[in-house]
């Protein structure tokens, strides 16, 4: 199957729809030779933080000298982004030869009289199938919706389950209490496992411990408490960190925001735990250095100077808040702000957080049938500032940001994951 084609049939939403529940996941990865048996899978679950606590592991164990996969959704730029090994994308080649291999079994499970395999599904196991061919030593998974009953969960077994902060998020497919979506969350605990969780609300906290103890798990988190911030600003951040009776001082990251900290801290002490079970060699110096190299496109990301151009992918009300606590780490005149939204967010109490620290700005939609039309977008935007402007096309609003921005300002577009995307590749066209 040529590249194109590939997308063409992994895309095609309206044919495959979704599905939550891992019956059929699990009889196509059957069909194909159950290729996840063999992975070594560290398995990252929560609302917020998932793919930079993952590319922070990815990074460190690269470091180590392992070579190591990750999975990770959705993609910004380029559909290739969700597989990687070393940070290379999966080639265009491997991605539409592995599809014809599950197309194939996806057709004779409809012979066989099962539904078709959803879109993620069939994502879940290309992914496989590619990983299951490389051979990496580790494979950083990330949940693609909350985790009981998402496909990657199919795997029998992971060396760890990381669980990042939990918030409200997906509230139709996950519950509508913390302790509901918690348990949605926790389902990636495995039998006998290592669980380590970010620091969470009381609620979330006796979620994860009931679930751990039922699957007999051991369960850690790593701690707010032992860390020291030294520094912060908007090229990135030193602190200190203590865990497992361990000391790490003046660590480096680049990514920008107080969370990345936290981030960063969730990542040490899964390495750190899993390096004291003997399931990885990595050496303190090798930490350190993968944490500086990591980079997470689309979390505040800075693209341009003067005027800066930051792009963040806050898509729900704990993102937005962490976006505008970040700005405060930047120096500026006016903040432009180019925002759009998809429908099925919580869009009042996210525009409640952001819209009064703007000066200026341009709303615009994301290309996909739930967003929020620009009108009435606007319309909840004008309770906090009347100083907007409407402009649909993308293209269009980034031009828009430019012209009325001075050296000075900031432009900042955010909202949702699927815009960002697009204003990156516009804005970083030569």
């Amino acid at each position: 199957m040529e590249y194109k084609d590939a997308l063409a049939y992994i895309n095609d939403k309206s044919k495959f729809g979704s599905r939550l529940g891992l019956d059929s996941v699990g009889k196509l990865l059957e069909l194909l030779g159950n290729p996840q048996d063999k992975l070594n899978f560290i398995h990252i679950a929560g609302t917020n933080g998932k793919g930079s606590t993952s590319s922070y592991l990815a990074h460190c164990i690269y470091e180590a000298g392992y070579r190591v996969g990750l999975f990770t959704s959705p993609y910004l730029e380029r559909f290739n982004e969700r597989i990687q090994i070393d940070g290379k994308d999966i080639p265009d080649e491997a991605l539409g030869r592995i599809t014809s291999i599950v197309k194939e079994a996806a057709d004779k499970m409809v012979e066989e009289g099962f539904e078709h395999p959803t879109t993620f599904e069939i994502l879940t196991a290309i992914a496989f199938m590619y990983y299951n061919e490389e051979d990496p030593d580790y494979v950083v998974l990330e949940v693609g919706l909350g985790g009981r009953y998402d496909s990657t969960n199919i795997i029998n077994k992971s060396l760890a389950s990381v669980i990042t902060t939990i918030d409200y998020d997906h509230i139709a497919e996950l519950g509508d209490t913390l302790d509901k979506i918690a348990y949605q969350k926790a389902g990636i605990i495995k039998e006998n496992g290592l669980v380590i969780s970010y620091p969470q609300k009381e609620e979330v906290l006796q979620v994860l411990k009931d679930v751990a103890i039922e699957k007999n798990a051991d369960l850690y988190f790593s701690s707010i408490e032992n860390i020291n911030i030294i520094e912060e600003n908007e090229f990135g951040s030193k602190f200190n960190y203590i865990y497992l009776g361990k000391e790490f001082n003046n660590i480096e990251i680049s990514m920008i925001g107080e969370y990345q900290i936290y981030n960063a801290a969730l990542a040490i002490s899964t390495l750190l735990i899993l390096r004291e079970k003997g399931l990885i060699d990595i050496s303190d110096k090798e930490i350190y250095k993968g944490l500086l190299k990591t980079k997470w496109k689309g979390r505040l990301e800075v693209l341009k100077r003067n005027p800066t151009f930051l792009i963040d992918g806050a898509h729900n009300v704990q993102g937005i808040t962490q976006l505008a606590k970040a700005l405060e780490l930047f120096k500026y005149n006016n903040l432009i702000l180019g925002i759009g939204i998809l429908r099925d967010k919580d869009v009042d109490h996210m525009l409640e957080a952001l819209i009064p620290l703007a000066d200026k700005i341009i709303v615009t939609e994301v290309n996909m049938p739930r967003k929020l039309d620009a009108e009435e977008l606007k319309e909840k935007i004008l309770k906090y500032n009347k100083d907007v402007y409407i402009e649909k096309d993308i293209e269009k609003s980034i031009e828009m940001s430019y012209e009325i921005a001075e050296k000075d300002d900031i432009i900042v577009f955010g909202g949702s994951l699927y815009l960002i995307g697009e204003v990156r590749t516009l804005v970083n066209l030569p």
